[in-house]
């Protein structure tokens, strides 16, 4: 675990196609946390270009982890764009060996709901945000809320206990 005083840095990968700032969400979310990191921020222009934004995020700006924010359009070639942009990023933390917490977004989850969507996009963010942050300084915290039904971008559902 990270010292409380060690500093961090968080990198945080998104898109222009995504009709919402996730990215910002995400550093607003980071710095409220009051958490001794440096945020390196680093916009492309679609979802596939993500991966090598994560790359580049390890490699050339020594990130310690990654928030990688995207949204993913309702048609199918988006669907295959998204699946695409997601395999290329497990790609890129098994060679980096760290994590990169994938927050896309499918515009369809919210039914045409533009209301909607905007809260999926900022609820995503911040959890994955928060979970970025104990991944980082915490990460007992996680096994302490595994499996409670955590979900990012809408309610949590129900426990079953084992």
């Amino acid at each position: 675990m990270v010292t409380s005083s060690e500093l961090r840095r968080i990198g945080v990968a998104d898109t222009m196609f995504s009709r919402g700032d996730m990215g910002a969400v995400a550093v607003r979310t980071i710095k409220a946390s009051g958490k001794p990191v440096e945020i390196v921020r680093y916009t492309v222009p679609g979802i596939k270009d993500l991966p090598v934004a994560c790359k580049k995020l390890f490699f050339d700006h020594g990130c310690d982890i990654v928030i990688a924010t995207g949204m993913v359009g309702g048609k199918p070639v988006d669907k295959q764009c998204g699946h695409e942009a997601s395999l290329g990023i497990q790609s890129v933390q098994i060679s980096a060996s760290r994590h990169i917490l994938e927050v896309f977004v499918h515009e369809d989850e919210s039914a045409g709901d533009d209301v909607r969507l905007a809260e999926i996009m900022a609820d995503r963010t911040e959890k994955h945000a928060q979970n970025a942050l104990d991944l980082l300084f915490n990460p007992a915290s996680l096994t302490l809320r595994a499996g409670t039904g955590q979900r990012q971008g809408g309610p949590n559902a129900s426990r079953v206990r084992l």
